[in-house]
């Protein structure tokens, strides 16, 4: 199953059925992501260090929504200057607000460790945080980051139809997450670092570092980014962002080592994924007592109609304890479907299961993996 496949049209394999985890809503959970009992982060690199943000250079094409928004005129900037101006509250505060979001830390690179997850609020319609490539994150090994979601009322109804609302659209660029921890296993668990259901998300020129939630579980995925319902079933973007890139910085949850969703699909550019991991046992149990997950060592996709594409992307070093060391994607219905372009992935440990021919992937889809110009091995 570690054959090399140099790819320049699509590719016929064999699905091999396994029993496949199936996210579907389980039970007790902290919606925010509250306390943990993750160790002691150890000390982050500077911000200057470390890898950077995505795999730049590789020709692919960006959708004009898919780009940066323009933050030159920010709603709230803050900070007065000073790193200690930039708290956990001026951040979450600036997040209730909305708008247009930047930092005044300092001239040197400023880490924000927050004491409350910063929680968008659902009738704000637009929020971009910017951090202009100085300003990171943490969690602090306790808490998730940020959170939107426009089925909890707390945050306000603004639809009848919280499932498949426009708005909030919320973009996070230029910034780091890193120790970012979310607790739980029903449809607000996962998304150590962010958590998102309803309007839009996007991500453009981030790094996720160290994030976490639970160890095991079928019903939990996501320790950087967890996502449900985007608008009118519209892609989620990343764009040219780093998800772990070093042994030290990998990303690890249950299932979705990078990222985690049920019915979204993703579209990811120019972007880096590597030494993530799915950390569950199991995957989608029928025997009681057992925990669950370990599928998606970089990317977990789960549902009917979806799609994931990979343009640009490498997807590298990541481990699954089951299924998909680099890919878990199964389309319930065999409605969707995977596209591989021009990217690389390699040496994605697979413990359990995967697709043969498809080294690091499991897939169920509408027909076989689309993949051009791209290396599988």
């Amino acid at each position: 199953m570690r054959s090399r496949l140099l790819v320049a049209t699509s590719l016929v394999a064999t699905v091999l059925v396994f029993a496949c985890s199936s996210e579907s809503p389980g039970s007790s959970s902290s919606a925010d992501g509250g306390p943990g009992t993750t160790p002691t982060p150890t000390t982050l690199p500077p911000i200057g260090e470390g890898p950077p943000a995505g795999n730049p250079g590789t020709g692919c094409a960006i959708p004009e929504e898919a780009k940066a928004e323009d933050s030159s005129s920010p709603t709230t900037v803050v900070g007065d200057g000073t790193p200690e101006s930039c708290t956990s509250k001026a951040f979450v505060d600036a997040v209730a607000k909305g708008g247009v979001i930047t930092f005044s830390c300092g001239a040197a690179p400023k880490t924000i460790v927050l004491e409350e997850t910063a929680k968008v609020v659902n009738d704000k319609p637009k929020i971009v945080i910017d951090g202009g490539n100085k300003v990171t994150l943490s969690g602090g090994g306790k808490l998730r980051i940020l959170y939107q979601n426009t089925c909890d009322e707390k945050q306000k109804f603004t639809t009848s139809h919280c499932q498949d609302q426009e708005t909030p659209k919320l973009t996070v660029q230029n910034l780091t997450f890193v120790d970012g921890f979310a607790q739980g296993e029903d449809l607000v668990a996962g998304g150590g670092a962010i958590f998102d259901r309803g309007g839009r998300l996007k991500i453009v020129n981030s790094r996720f570092f160290r994030n976490r939630c639970d160890e095991v579980g079928q019903d939990v995925g996501g320790a950087a980014v967890r996502a449900f319902d985007q608008s009118e079933k519209k892609p989620l973007y990343v764009v040219g962002s780093t998800f772990g890139g070093e042994a030290a910085l990998g990303n690890a949850c249950s299932n979705g080592g990078g990222l985690s969703s049920i019915g979204v699909s993703y579209t990811v550019i120019d972007s880096v994924f590597s030494h993530n991991r799915a950390t569950g046992n199991g995957a989608n149990p029928k025997k009681a007592g057992t925990p669950g997950g370990g599928s998606g060592g970089a990317i977990y996709n789960d549902g009917n109609t979806f799609t994931l594409s990979l343009c640009g992307t490498k997807i590298e070093d990541n481990h699954a304890n089951e299924g998909g060391g680099a890919i878990f994607f199964v389309s319930n219905d065999r409605s969707g479907t995977l596209s591989i372009t021009d990217s690389q992935l390699r040496r994605n440990k697979s413990d359990g299961f995967e697709t043969k021919g498809y080294p690091g992937i499991f897939v169920l889809a509408k027909g076989d993996p689309v993949v051009t110009r791209s290396t599988i091995e």
